[in-house]
């Protein structure tokens, strides 16, 4: 998965939107208001923190030892920094970034979660 092709996948959700507010070269992808990918699509290798529950942060780190860590800057138990250069099938990365959006969603207060659904 390319940086283009990270970065479009992260704006095809509902209500997705691309901030600035650390740096111009981070991109922070959210969902009303509420972080689920930040990523420097300039980084070399390409990595994106996401949103992960704490079990299957764990397991992940261990079925994928240096390519999905803890996530950097993070609260660890939450979320995982993805290596995103190949080695990981980018389906996985696909399914990784999508659980990272469904689960800040699932946070959002029940009025909000309704307003995703409308068009």
């Amino acid at each position: 998965m390319t940086s283009e092709e990270l970065r479009a996948f992260c704006l095809s959700f509902n209500s997705a939107v691309e901030e600035f507010p650390f740096r111009p070269d981070v991109s922070v992808f959210k969902v009303l208001g509420k972080l689920f990918a930040l990523t420097s699509l300039d980084g070399r290798p390409l990595t994106v923190n996401l949103k992960c529950v704490p079990e299957d942060a764990v397991r992940l780190r261990a079925d994928h030892p240096g390519l999905i860590v803890p996530g950097y800057h993070m609260n660890k138990r939450h979320w995982n920094t993805v290596t995103v250069d190949g080695e990981l099938p980018d389906q996985l990365v696909r399914e990784l970034i999508e659980d990272s959006y469904d689960l800040v969603v699932a946070g959002l207060p029940r009025a909000e979660r309704l307003r995703l659904d409308r068009p």
